[in-house]
């Protein structure tokens, strides 16, 4: 049974830092693509950041480009999301995600392709 267990979200103020991570288990973490999603009540659920097997390639949305990292420990079957500099707009709950491949990073940017989520955890920016 694949499980991806997020934690780190929290409550911040505009310009705070959090970081959030992604536990894997029940599948064989460096076979995935991986990647996070983000979405607010009554929005589509859209992508954050896609990490590649190796880690050697990573995508970002527009919206995140400059205060996101994502990066993977494959020792560790875990996936990191850290957020600098958070805005407002980035209030949302934030999903970890992961899609079968070594060649699908570029895919996985596509909500569609994705074969596992996690259940998400809530990242709530101040003013």
């Amino acid at each position: 049974q694949v499980q991806l267990v997020e934690s780190g979200g929290g409550s911040v103020q505009a310009g705070d830092s959090l970081r959030l991570s992604c536990a894997a288990s029940g599948l064989t973490f460096s076979e995935y693509a991986m990647g996070w999603f983000r979405q607010v009540p009554g929005n589509d659920r859209e992508f954050v950041a896609v990490i590649s097997w190796s880690g050697r390639t990573t995508f970002y949305a527009d919206s995140v480009k400059g205060r996101f990292t994502i990066s993977r420990d494959n020792a560790k079957d875990t996936v990191i999301l850290q957020m600098n500099n958070l805005k407002v707009e980035d209030t949302a709950v934030y999903y970890c995600a992961a899609r079968l491949g070594r060649q699908a990073a570029a895919q996985a940017t596509d909500i569609g392709t994705i074969h596992y989520w996690g259940q998400g955890t809530q990242v709530t920016v101040s003013s």
